[in-house]
Formats: C-alpha cells, sequence, structure tokens
C-alpha cells in the first residue's frame, strides 16, 4: 500500500493580534453549518471572526467563529442557525489578525484527556464509569530565538501578562487547527557550539481545537 504519511515541512504556528478590517456581508444560508457570502473576502481556513449588523437573523450577532470551507466568496462556521428567520440584509465579519511565530523547528501537543467519572454504586457488578469533558491539554513548541520576531515576542507578552491568545496551526496539506491558549513558559537554551534555542514552550489550551 502506498504511504499516505504528510511530511511537516513548511507547517506554521501563528499567535492572534489586533483585530483587522471587517468584512461586508451580502448573504446566509441558514443551516448547519451556516454559509456566510461575503463577496473577495480574502479570509483563510482557520481563521477567526465576529459578526455584528447582520438583519432579519441575527443569530450571529456578537458570536466569534472559526471560519472553515472557505471559497471565493463564501465560508462556513459551525453555528446552527437551522430554522431562524431569513437573513435581510447587513452585517458584518472583523477577523482577528494572526502574527506567524518565526523559526519554528517541530510542535506536539493536544495531549490531554478527559476525567474518568466513577458512576459505580451499590447495585454495580464491577467498576463502571463514563467520560467527563474533554481536554486537549497543551501543545508545546520549540524555535531559534530571535529576539525581535513578533510572534515570538508576541508569546513572551502574553506570557508576562496571563493574557489568553488564540493560535492557529496551519499544515502543509492546509489543514488547520485553532485554538485558545495561555503561554505557561518560555525558556531559553544555550550551549557550546550551539544556538540559542527556546526549547518546550508550553501552551495550556483552554476550549476546543477547532479544525478547518
Amino acid at each position: 500500500m502506498t504511504s499516505t504519511a504528510i511530511s511537516a515541512q513548511g507547517s506554521t504556528l501563528s499567535v492572534s493580534g489586533a483585530t483587522g478590517a471587517a468584512k461586508a456581508i451580502t448573504g446566509l444560508a441558514l443551516g448547519y453549518p451556516t454559509i456566510v457570502t461575503s463577496a473577495a473576502h480574502g479570509f483563510s481556513n482557520g481563521d477567526i471572526v465576529t459578526f455584528a449588523a447582520l438583519a432579519g437573523n441575527t443569530t450571529l450577532n456578537g458570536v466569534t467563529a472559526v471560519i472553515k470551507n472557505v471559497t471565493v466568496n463564501t465560508y462556513a462556521v459551525d453555528v446552527d442557525t437551522t430554522g431562524g428567520a431569513a437573513y435581510t440584509n447587513g452585517g458584518t465579519a472583523t477577523p482577528v489578525t494572526w502574527t506567524p511565530i518565526g523559526n519554528l523547528n517541530n510542535f506536539k501537543g493536544f495531549d490531554g484527556q478527559a476525567n474518568e467519572i466513577d458512576k459505580t454504586n451499590l447495585s454495580s457488578t464491577a467498576k463502571e464509569f463514563m467520560l467527563g469533558l474533554q481536554d486537549f491539554g497543551h501543545f508545546t513548541f520549540d524555535v531559534d530565538k530571535d529576539f525581535t520576531d513578533p510572534g515570538q515576542l508576541a508569546c513572551d507578552a502574553a506570557k508576562r501578562a496571563g493574557t489568553l491568545k488564540q493560535f492557529k496551526l496551519t499544515l502543509p496539506n492546509a489543514k488547520t487547527a485553532t485554538f485558545s491558549g495561555y503561554v505557561k513558559n518560555s525558556p531559553l537554551d544555550g550551549g557550546v557550539d550551539q544556538i540559542l534555542k527556546t526549547t518546550g514552550v508550553s501552551l495550556r489550551i483552554t476550549g476546543d481545537v477547532v479544525y478547518a
């Protein structure tokens, strides 16, 4: 059987920055997912947008969501608008901007696991369990240290301030994983005849990981 392995070379990791320019919405196809029409929006799979000012169907107003299934003029969000009022006009989607984290060497993550909830009682004939909420755990990565790289600086600032940030991992096959997390550490490693590295940067994931 021919291998379907995917090279990791070309993968990128980006951290959220300021909000970008709002894009006008001209249509909404209700359902799950909801399909949004926005001419030449310029978004990519895995981007995060916040909706406002839609008329008719207002379900998306104030919602922040990860977009997927991108075409030139449309994209989808995993928000259920089935059976709602018809869209009439207007609306905007304001994106989060992304800053690439430079000199990425390797990554590993999504290593969490759900808690086991013991539901055994006196009528049980063996131990009985159910799973609790999913936990995506941590995402760790290494970089060659660059004290001027905007992405690395953004991570350092988020660690210092304890700020929740969004991250987007983009793989060479264009698949993305978008998630929120806290930067827990940012160690500096050096040695004889070695370059400076930041090894084992740990992001504590909070909430869901959205694949697109």
